[in-house]
């Protein structure tokens, strides 16, 4: 069976915009754009930018000059691929094995499996059915072999069958050369010579002599250039190798106990054990915990649940085990456990670093790493969090907080400003102040009901609007650094020029104070 998801980038962003098809975003024209060597080119377009001129390929200036109001978004070509994957591991409910059609495709062994469905038709509209209820826009074929699936799929009608016992040259002939998977410029120069469809090269390359003329044309071709070859696949005289998805199962240990345990030691020491037991599997295969679950599982049939995530990858049992017996605090036994079972829900790849000789090293950031987990089980996930740099202009987006140990993020190669104060406050406030003249610094200021003398001022630094991201109607920043009679300094904006057409007097606010 051949499943074709021929808007799946598209469905993707979709899902990403929480929109409905012809909905919200999806209603003004978009296309998603890649970096080429020539510049920005679109991979693919919804529907609206479709109708507007925009076509995959196409060069994102030249659809723009067709279409000024069409909106430009990052394709995101590698999560299309990983979702693929993930996608190709779902599909083995309708067969033992999948293989990836890169790169909107999946190809599924559904042999001696239809019946379970209620027959091939059955399983065709179960395929679009729960795809489509996933926000997944599907065309799906049955065929003997995966070439001769992929071209009904592509070309032929929707949830097209083509039974074993049927010609298949003969069904498939009024197919054009585009569905033996070949390239465009073979396809071209395949039409050039007058052969636009599968039924062509079958009645002109029947004998040998025909075909020996047409191999030395394609002599030393990939298989996407070679027409003979895939001509060959798709009736089924040659075999073609596919490459099964095969999933990876997460590091998982279990003890079965032969008694229910109901003490907190003994259930110390089980936990202990698995600990170590999941190391010894994590490290065969060169990996570390991010985040562990912990199910136990009572006599009474209930099954108590525990999750623990980790700063950085680790596979020391001690610390592991440390770090779950603080979340068995509130466990309540029953009448017993009968089974503990821990999984490793998210691993990530962990070099194995040979210690020194007397076995005290330890592996480089495991004691740090060590601390932040101690805290975020102790406070909460949420309460651990460190700020980072950010590339904005603008104070207040300036910087985030994110997990301790996460990665920067990508972002300008150095973040340079002016001094900034070392306090800002959470929202500027507006504050009242007198000038000299318009564009001028201020006078005097009042803020939180008390009146300050300005005796010094530094400025302006200008800081202008986000235009990618803000309204038209937003006014720049002119910011003083303002010192007061009684040596107290602050950090003042003007929000606006007067005459500058995007609302009427500046307003002045109060963002920082200086050290």
């Amino acid at each position: 069976m051949a499943i074709w998801l021929p808007r799946l980038a598209v469905d993707r962003w979709r899902q990403a915009e929480g929109c409905a098809r012809g909905q919200g975003a999806d209603a003004e024209p978009v296309a998603l754009v890649a970096e080429t060597a020539h510049g920005p080119r679109i991979t693919a377009a919804n529907d609206a930018g479709l109708a507007a001129g925009a076509r995959p390929g196409m060069p994102l200036a030249d659809a723009r000059a067709i279409c000024a109001a069409l909106r430009a978004v990052p394709a995101d070509l590698e999560g299309d691929q990983a979702f693929l994957a993930r996608l190709a591991l779902w599909a083995q409910r309708w067969g033992p094995w999948t293989a990836l059609d890169e790169p909107d495709g999946l190809l599924v062994d559904v042999s001696a499996a239809a019946h379970l469905f209620g027959g091939e038709a059955a399983l065709l509209a179960d395929v679009e059915a729960r795809l489509f209820a996933h926000g997944l826009i599907a065309r799906a074929a049955l065929a003997p072999t995966a070439g001769a699936a992929w071209a009904l799929a592509h070309y032929g009608a929707d949830r097209a069958i083509l039974p074993p016992g049927e010609d298949t040259a003969a069904r498939l002939a009024p197919l054009p050369v585009a569905a033996l998977r070949l390239d465009q410029a073979t396809v071209l120069l395949l039409r050039r010579v007058g052969l636009k469809r599968i039924g062509d090269l079958t009645a002109r390359f029947a004998d040998g002599s025909g075909r020996d003329a047409l191999k030395r044309r394609f002599r030393r071709r990939s298989p996407t250039a070679n027409p003979l070859l895939r001509l060959d696949q798709l009736l089924g005289r040659k075999p073609e190798p596919l490459l099964p998805v095969v999933a990876d199962p997460p590091a998982l240990v279990q003890r079965r106990l032969l008694e229910p345990i109901r003490h907190r030691e003994l259930l110390d020491l089980v936990v202990a054990d698995l600990a170590a037991g999941l190391a010894r599997e994590l490290e065969t295969r060169g990996q570390g915990a991010r985040r562990l679950e912990l199910g136990l599982w009572r006599v009474d049939g209930d099954v108590v649940l525990r999750s623990l995530e980790f700063a950085a990858a680790t596979r020391e049992p001690a610390h592991i085990a440390r770090l779950l017996a603080s979340r068995l605090d509130d466990l309540d036994a029953g009448f017993g456990i009968e089974l503990v079972r821990l999984r490793a829900a998210w691993a990530e790849p962990l070099a194995v670093l040979q210690v020194g000789l007397d076995g005290a090293a330890e592996e480089p950031g495991t004691s740090l790493a060590t601390c932040i987990d101690r805290l975020s089980v102790r406070l909460g996930p949420e309460a651990v969090r460190r700020p980072v740099a950010c590339a904005s202009h603008i104070p207040e987006r300036a910087q985030r907080w994110q997990a301790p140990l996460a990665p920067d993020p990508a972002s300008q190669e150095e973040l340079r400003f002016h001094a900034r104060p070392l306090k800002l406050l959470d929202r500027a406030e507006q504050i009242a102040v007198l000038y000299a003249t318009p564009d001028g610094y201020p006078k005097q200021f009042r803020w939180r009901g008390a009146l300050h003398e300005v005796v010094r001022v530094e400025g302006p630094e200008r800081i202008a609007p986000e235009w990618w991201r803000e309204k038209g109607t937003t006014r720049l920043r002119d910011y003083y650094r303002i010192e007061d009679s009684l040596g107290r300094r602050y950090w003042l904006y003007r929000a606006g020029l007067v005459g500058d057409g995007r609302g009427g007097l500046p307003d002045w606010f109060l963002q920082g104070l200086c050290g």
